[in-house]
């Protein structure tokens, strides 16, 4: 978070802070009982739910960086301003949570059971290197031109949507352990 913090973070930088968050969830989700894992209490997410929904928000970057970056930019447009820093996509998502947005369509999560969260994190973690590996064809400049929509933010840059992810991956680890505490 410190790399986050002291500025601009180069796609080397956002592919390996994007793999670690993502493997500190899935260590702590492969640590827990098949109790804590399968736990709701007040219509909460289960940390399998919390996995579903990770993976479901992950999976169409995969499709987004796979397209090449003029397809992605006559999609979506191209950015008017800078990427905002990841401070800046932290705060505009927490305010964005704080006036009641939450997921739907296909981002909310389905039911999930313990015998479902090998396969479950085995498909987050496919799906998290071929994030990685498709953001190495990026340069710097067509992270922060190239546009994606996100279902809650609006047009984000290309840059902004990793910071998002890395944020979003980390803010559901923190949900999860308060759920289970």
């Amino acid at each position: 978070v410190a790399q986050l913090r002291s500025g601009k973070v180069d796609r080397a930088g956002l592919a390996k802070l994007l793999t670690e968050n993502h493997q500190s969830f899935v260590s702590y989700v492969l640590a827990l009982s098949e109790a804590d894992f399968t736990k709701s209490e007040s219509g909460k997410w289960t940390a399998g739910q919390q996995l579903d929904h990770l993976y479901r928000s992950a999976k169409p970057l995969v499709l987004a960086f796979s397209l090449p970056p003029f397809i992605v930019k006559l999609l979506f447009g191209k950015a008017n301003r800078p990427s905002k820093t990841y401070e800046e996509i932290v705060q505009k998502y927490e305010g964005t949570l704080a006036n009641g947005a939450k997921a739907s369509g296909s981002f909310v999560p389905k039911t999930i059971t313990f015998e479902q969260r090998t396969s479950l994190v085995n498909s987050l973690q496919k799906v998290v290197q071929k994030i990685t590996s498709k953001v190495a064809n990026y340069n710097e400049q067509l992270l922060d031109e190239v546009v994606l929509p996100h279902p809650l933010l609006g047009k984000m840059t290309a840059r902004e949507m990793l910071y998002f992810t890395i944020y979003h991956v980390s803010l559901h680890q923190k949900i999860t352990q308060r759920n289970l505490s």
